[in-house]
Formats: C-alpha cells, sequence, structure tokens
C-alpha cells in the first residue's frame, strides 16, 4: 500500500504512482521556465513527504517535469528577500528538514537528474539514497554556493563528504566547479548513468536492486572524516584556498573548512545545525549581497540579446593576436569563420594558435576536425561576400580602418554587419564614408579572448537598434557577456581602466618598485596588478590607447609609456616593465625594508572610481548596474565589492571625494574630481 494522491492537486509537483507501487515525485515549478526552490515548493513538498512517511510506497523516484533540466537551485531573488527581513535562517532550517525528511522516508529514493543541476538541486538528490544521471551533455551537476559567498546549506556540506569522501567533496564546494555525468559518476556521487529516454527506467531498477554502496567508497567516507583526517587535511585545505581568496574577501571558502572541521564527525543533525549557522552569517555579509547581485546583473547581460542573430558565416580582418583569436573563438563556438590579412604568415600564425586552443577545449579528439574545419585561411578575403558580419581587427590607426572599410563594405549583402574590434577610436571618427552606418559598430573584445567574458557592442547615434540586439545575440551564441556603450573615446572598460593604469605607471616612474605596486591594487581585491597588467596588454597597445584617451581626459602619458623600444613590449617580447619567462613576470626582489607611500592604494584606485563616475555621468551606459557589470567582467574589478559604483555607494561619495581632493592637492590634478559626484544615484545603497 503507498500513500494515495488521487483528488489532491499541487501547484509545483505532479504525483504518479505506478502499478509497480513506486511513486515518480516530477518538480514543475508553477510560472517557471526553470525548477527552482521557494518556501512555497518546500513547504508542499514537506505535505507529500508527510504522507509517504506514513503510508510509505516501495521506492519513489524525484525527477524533473521540465524538459530544460533537473533544478537550478534555490531562488535567490527570495533569498534576497529574506535576508532583507533577516528571515535567512528559517528559510535554511526549512530546507534542511524538509531534505531530512526525505532522507529519513522508509523506503528507496532515486534522484532521476538530467539537465543542469545545481545547489539546492544537487543538495536534495544528495538527500536520496541513490542518484541516475542523464548520459545527455547537458547535465552538469554542481554546488557553486562559494560563487555567492556563501556555501551549500541545505544539507550538501553535511552529506557529500560521507558519499564521496572528504576530499573530493570539499574541492568540490570550494571550486564551485561543475561536474559531467562520467565525472560524477567516477566520484561517486552518481551510481548510473543512463540514455535521457530511460533514465526513470533506470532510477526504478535501482530501487528493485538497491546496490549497497562500494567497500572503498563506504571506507573513504569515514576515514577522511575521522578526527585525525579533519585535523590534517584541513590546514592544507586552508592554504590552498588563501593562495587564490583573502579570507578579508572572501570568507566563505574557510567557513566551510571551519565548518567540516569541527562538525564533521558528529551526527547528521549536528552537521546540519553547525552548516545552517555558518551560512546564516556568510549571507549577511557585504561580500554575498554582492556576489548574488552579480549573478543577477549576468542573467540581466544574457538576456539582452534573445537567441535571434541571423549570423552563421564571420569574416575577420586582420590575424594578429586579437583578431586571429576572435576568429578562433567564433569558430570553436560553431561559426563558419574566414580570416584575413595582408600575408600569409600573419594568417598562418593564427590557425596555428587557434589549433591549440580547438586542443584544449574539444576534448574529444575525433570532433576537433570538424571544429577546425569551420576556420579557414582567406588572404584574398573571399569570405566578404557570404558574410554575415565581417569585424575588423587592424591597427589602431582611423585613416587604415576607414582605407579598409571602403573596399569592404560594397561588397557585402544587404543585411551584413561592419564591425570594429577597436579599442578606443570613437565610432565618430570611423563611420565617415560608410554607405549604410546603421549596420555599424564597435565589437570590442578584451585580450585573451578565450578567458575574458566581456564584449563591449560599441554604438552611435546612427546606429539601429534592432542591429545591436543582433550583436548582442551573437555576443551571447559565443557565451560572451555583451554591454551596450556610447561610442565615445576608450568606450567604458579602457576609458575606467586608463587612468588607474597611467596612475601606476606614473608611481613606476617616481621609482616606487613595480611588485610594490601590484601588490597594493592585489590587495584591494584586482585579479592582477597594474604593472604586470601593462606588461600583459602590451606597452604598445597601452601607449596607443592612452595617445587616444590622454588628450580626451586631459592626462599625460609617463616616461613608461611615451617611449616603447623595440623587443620591450612586455609579455609577447618576453621583456617590458618586468622580465618574463614561460610566460609569467620574473618580479625583482624588493628590499624587506622597502615601505610603500601610505597613499599608494589610494592612488591606483580613486582614478578608476573618479572616471567610473563620470561615465555613469555621461552616459556611457543605460545605468550604473550596467557600468559595474562591464568594469566587473571586463577588468576583474574586485567582484566582492560590487563593483566601482557599488564601491562608492558603500564607502561614501562624500568620503571618497575627499581623499580625491586631498590627492590632487598632493600629487596634482590629474586628481581633480571629474563630473558626476552630485549624482544622488551614488547615495543610494543597492546592497
Amino acid at each position: 500500500m503507498a500513500a494515495n494522491f488521487d483528488g489532491l492537486r499541487f501547484s509545483h509537483w505532479q504525483t504518479e504512482l505506478r502499478a509497480d507501487g513506486i511513486v515518480v515525485l516530477a518538480f514543475d515549478r508553477q510560472g517557471a521556465s526553470v525548477n527552482a526552490f521557494s518556501q512555497d515548493v518546500l513547504i508542499e513538498l514537506a505535505d507529500i513527504l508527510e504522507r509517504l512517511t506514513i503510508d510509505p510506497p516501495k521506492g519513489v523516484v524525484l525527477r524533473s517535469a521540465k524538459a530544460s533540466g533537473f533544478i537550478a537551485g534555490a531562488d535567490l531573488k527570495e533569498f534576497q528577500e529574506f535576508d532583507r527581513k533577516g528571515t535567512v535562517n528559517d528559510a535554511i532550517r526549512r530546507g534542511q528538514a524538509v531534505f531530512q525528511k526525505l532522507a529519513e522516508l522508509p523506503c528507496p529514493t532515486v534522484a532521476a537528474i538530467h539537465g543542469f543541476c545545481m545547489g539546492g538541486g544537487t543538495e536534495i538528490s544528495l538527500a536520496c539514497d541513490y542518484r541516475v544521471a542523464s548520459s545527455d551533455p547537458s547535465t552538469r551537476i554542481g554546488l557553486p554556493e562559494v560563487k555567492l559567498g556563501i556555501f551549500p546549506g541545505w544539507g550538501g556540506s553535511a552529506r557529500l563528504p560521507r558519499l564521496v569522501g572528504a576530499p573530493k567533496a570539499m574541492d568540490m564546494m570550494l571550486t564551485g566547479r561543475t561536474l559531467s555525468a562520467s565525472s560524477a559518476k567516477a566520484m561517486g556521487l552518481v551510481d548510473k548513468i543512463a540514455e535521457p529516454a530511460v533514465l526513470v527506467d533506470a532510477a526504478v531498477a535501482l530501487i528493485g536492486s538497491r546496490p549497497p554502496r562500494a567497500f572503498k567508497q563506504r571506507f573513504t567516507g569515514w576515514i577522511s572524516n575521522s578526527w585525525l583526517a579533519r585535523q590534517l587535511l584541513a590546514p592544507q585545505m586552508l592554504k590552498q584556498v588563501a593562495r587564490k581568496a583573502p579570507k578579508a574577501h572572501y570568507p566563505a571558502p574557510y567557513a566551510l573548512i571551519n565548518v567540516w572541521k569541527t562538525a564533521g564527525g558528529k551526527g547528521i543533525q549536528a552537521r546540519l545545525d553547525a552548516e545552517r549557522r555558518a551560512v546564516v552569517k556568510l549571507a549577511g555579509t557585504p561580500t554575498a549581497r554582492n556576489l548574488i547581485r552579480i549573478f543577477f546583473l549576468t542573467e540581466r547581460l544574457k538576456g539582452l540579446g534573445g537567441k535571434d542573430h541571423g549570423i552563421a558565416n564571420v569574416h575577420v580582418v586582420g590575424a594578429g593576436v586579437m583578431g586571429g583569436d576572435i576568429a578562433a573563438w567564433s569558430a570553436y563556438k560553431g561559426f563558419n569563420v574566414t580570416l584575413q590579412d595582408r600575408e600569409q604568415r600573419f594568417i598562418d600564425g593564427a590557425l596555428s594558435r587557434a589549433q591549440e586552443l580547438f586542443a584544449k577545449k574539444v576534448k574529444d579528439e575525433s570532433k576537433r576536425p570538424a571544429v577546425a574545419a569551420r576556420l579557414k585561411g582567406d588572404l584574398a578575403g573571399d569570405g566578404v561576400p557570404q558574410a554575415d558580419l565581417v569585424i575588423e581587427a587592424i591597427i589602431e590607426n582611423p585613416e587604415a580602418k576607414r582605407d579598409l572599410y571602403q573596399t569592404v563594405e560594397p561588397r557585402l549583402k544587404a543585411d551584413a554587419l561592419l564591425t570594429t574590434n577597436t579599442s578606443s577610436i570613437p565610432l565618430t571618427e570611423l563611420r565617415e564614408h560608410i554607405q549604410r552606418p546603421a549596420q555599424f559598430a564597435g565589437l570590442h573584445y578584451f585580450n585573451p579572448v578565450a578567458l575574458m567574458p566581456l564584449v563591449e557592442i560599441v554604438q552611435h547615434d546612427a546606429l539601429d537598434e534592432a542591429n545591436v540586439r543582433r550583436l548582442a545575440a551573437f555576443c551571447k551564441a559565443l557565451d560572451k557577456f555583451p554591454v551596450p556603450v556610447a561610442g565615445t573615446p576608450g568606450f567604458l572598460v579602457n576609458r575606467v581602466l586608463f587612468p588607474y593604469m597611467l596612475e601606476a605607471a606614473t608611481a613606476y616612474a617616481e621609482g616606487i618598485p613595480g611588485p610594490v605596486i601590484d601588490k597594493a591594487a592585489v590587495k584591494f581585491g584586482m585579479p592582477m596588478g597594474p604593472i604586470e597588467l601593462i606588461d600583459t596588454v602590451g606597452l604598445d597597445v597601452a601607449q596607443g590607447v592612452g595617445a587616444e584617451l590622454s588628450p580626451f581626459l586631459g592626462l599625460t602619458l609617463p616616461a613608461a609609456l611615451a617611449t616603447v623600444e623595440p623587443g620591450k613590449r612586455g609579455k609577447k617580447d618576453g621583456q617590458g616593465l618586468y622580465r618574463w619567462e614561460n610566460g609569467k613576470a620574473v618580479k625583482p626582489q624588493v628590499p624587506q625594508d622597502y615601505k610603500a607611500p601610505d597613499d599608494l592604494e589610494d592612488r591606483l584606485i580613486l582614478p578608476l572610481l573618479n572616471e567610473a563616475v563620470a561615465c555613469l555621468h555621461d552616459g556611457v551606459v543605460a545605468d550604473s548596474d550596467l557600468l559595474d557589470a562591464g568594469v566587473i567582467f571586463g577588468t576583474g574589478f574586485a567582484p566582492f565589492r560590487g563593483g566601482p559604483i557599488e564601491h562608492v555607494k558603500a564607502v561614501g561619495p562624500d568620503a571618497l571625494l575627499e581623499k580625491l581632493k586631498a590627492l590632487q592637492a598632493r600629487h596634482g590634478d590629474r586628481f581633480a574630481p571629474r563630473p558626476g559626484w552630485d549624482n544622488p544615484a551614488l547615495r543610494t545603497a543597492t546592497v
């Protein structure tokens, strides 16, 4: 006999009692395209589990009724609301209690996972006895909460170490990485892999056979969570985390390790209580609030263009580092690409680099030839008439670019888009003689193309808005975040970044050691120091951007950027401000008694904030959220601070203005406050 659900209607769950006595629970959140756990969903599930406890079936299979995936995790908008109301503790307690009720059901339970299975989705699967995963490539399993400034709080951190062993479990939670079905099976997280069409059948078969966990896995789960193992492993984990994430900026991984170290050997309820207390504390930190806000910013950027871009064939002119890498990435993402340059040797070099990218990204060797075939060298430019999109990526010279457009545009299809990868030249300078300005725009990528997630869509007053949407959809197809920006000098990212890099070069010219300058920036939360960054982008590139931006911003290039010696352009030459070996900067030793100037961090960061405020004032982007997103994804600006405008709000514009004025008095008018500091929006906290 099993619980009878006849006549009962649930808003978010479908219940089916099969002829073999097994109940299939299908999650289908009402009014949503994706399954995510809200409190309503959990309350309804608790009611269902109560009935199943009283009158248990032969087994329970948990699946998704949505084609889009299993479960995305918790409803983060609702989570933000609980944070505002101070009720996060209650929300976490409820989730833990419901999942524990599932774990205690007096019958076998199986999670049938197809598609994405993230956060709370993985946690509810861990509360089941078994897990079956679909063999479809879309199936990805993860606990990414650390990327939101917290860690799994609905039993994930309490259950996973016991299931797969502490080292594997902690690595998965500390990195937030996702696993394919096969990787999850190899780890012991998944018990069986099945074709999507027979996923539920495979889950039912597990209920019938009830295979015991392998002795090795059970032993590893026990021994790696013993008191001695926790005391030995926790310090090693802390060292590894400290190399990537300072505790002051990112407390979540440290809290996770501490909870496991102190409570990992206790009973399930004690582990759940320790988990809940730590996650509640983390949820109230500025880091968690900012990282959750950034998650919503990424969702906004993904939604800017929709899916309809109408682009199949891409023609790239310029096979240098940027053009070649743009072409390779586009081919990797499924577009047919032709790559043109003045000489075949440049094209050959780009094609060689592309092969390296394909070897790294396409794990299945049998699929690499098809990917490589999508990228073709095109010395004569024969791909222009077939192209739906042309991307110009030649030298930063307005006259050279305009000359190219006059030869390319007459050969384009009627609806083809012509774009430039210029990093700083205003589009009003480039569109002279353009016959179809409504189809001309900027597509500004960042170096390295394969790693940097942002593309600026550079606009001008004659550009058709429909083509902005097409380009945004194209960026989405490339797995890039598009940010529409005004076509003024430097656009957004370079305009904000340049004063920061310029001040670093000025400090360097004054004799402040490069490693000291870099250390100050990294301490603030930048991903790399500005001196290393100048070498990475290339002193020649920095000089070119500087020549365009300096007059516009009223700044002067320091000696380090004013003259660039041949063969000393930075990382690409092996010598710049630093010496480079095997792709890494060899930084000189700084005397132990050297003391950095007290105002060094302010000198570096305040020019960036100053220009960000000016960009908002000038309407370079539509709003402060897009500005923060653009600068975070384009420069790596300290994500835990929420972006430059969010940081201004948090510290207070008046306090920062006083610092700017003090720097202006001490170091000169390059620190003069830019227009926009009186914007009322700077005094309205988002987080």
